[in-house]
């Protein structure tokens, strides 16, 4: 037990990048992290982390125990759930991969309610536009859209089933350069366009009738999509330019009229995030739970499906 309990901190320091934040995941300090990282590289005779004052990181010999010990730990975990059927209501840690439109957008809606229900469970979200490998990365489940969930996945549909993309600008903006009908005129105009963590930036998909037309536009902003977003949104209502965005996060300024509608016949419409989870026989308990209160808030959705290899 006592390897099982050095080997959980020497993943909660590797996942987390630091004694300190691991010690805010784990609910521990950071000096007994540090006491049971050095037992465990005292035990195995090889040296587990480079520490410095701004980081830590894995030796190679800890990528390689990392990488082996991440799923055999997550199987202890699930053996040890079973005990969850015979408590009263579900405990235990619930760790979510989500990208930030979802943390943003639908699970406001869904996260509240839940924890009021169960409040033994303790919820740990992580905003990431990676398309990350939730089991290697110590997740119990994802949320994603569709084109980008990952193989052999259980996935349900969570929030709204479908979802539009709005174009927007201020109207200071639109009294000084005049408003597109077109969506080849935004090739004319300021935009303000986003990205994801790598590659170029987003190209605008817009749609009408069955016709779509993909254009790149230009201008004098790009954002990396997540964290830097509210910037391009803040950017667009101070009037720099056109953005293109989920209309859900644009609806507060178009509501205020700190936005205006542009192109709205346009506005491209897809379809709504999923919940997704490795498809194994026994789920640990919290995440049972949240399946669970995610279908009965819908009602009619589709039945969970396996999404197959390719």
């Amino acid at each position: 037990m006592d390897d099982l309990a050095d080997l959980t901190a020497f993943l909660a320091v590797a996942r987390e990048g630091g004694f300190r934040s691991a010690a805010r995941v784990t609910g521990t300090s950071a000096s007994r992290l540090g006491d049971a990282v050095r037992r465990l590289e005292a035990r195995l005779g090889v040296r587990l982390l480079h520490r410095t004052t701004r980081s830590v990181t894995t030796t190679d010999a800890g990528a390689r125990l990392l990488e082996r010990i991440t799923p055999a730990l997550g199987e202890v975990r699930a053996a040890l759930d079973v005990v969850n059927d015979f408590r009263d209501r579900p405990a235990g840690r619930l760790r979510l991969n989500v990208p930030t439109a979802a943390a943003r957008l639908v699970l406001p809606h869904v996260v509240p309610a839940f924890l009021a229900k169960y409040p033994d469970i303790q919820l740990e979200v992580s905003a990431d536009e990676r398309l990350v490998d939730t089991v290697a990365e110590g997740f119990d489940a994802g949320i994603r859209y569709e084109a980008w969930l990952e193989k052999d996945m259980v996935a349900v549909p969570i929030g709204p089933r479908v979802q539009r993309f709005a174009a927007a600008a201020s109207p200071a903006y639109l009294a000084r350069r005049g408003r597109p009908t077109h969506p080849r005129e935004l090739l004319e105009h300021d935009c303000l366009r986003w990205r994801f963590t790598r590659g170029a930036p987003h190209p605008w998909d817009l749609e009408r009738d069955g016709e779509t037309i993909t254009v790149d536009p230009k201008g004098p902003l790009i954002a990396g999509f997540g964290g830097a977003t509210d910037l391009a949104v803040a950017a667009a209502v101070a009037g720099t330019g056109i953005i293109y965005l989920f209309e859900d996060w644009l609806r507060p300024f178009l509501d205020r009229g700190e936005l205006v509608p542009v192109l709205q016949p346009w506005w491209r419409s897809v379809s709504g995030p999923f919940l997704y989870y490795p498809g194994r026989r026994h789920l640990p308990a919290p995440l049972r739970a949240f399946v669970d209160f995610v279908r009965s808030m819908e009602p009619t959705q589709p039945r969970a499906r396996r999404r197959a290899a390719r």
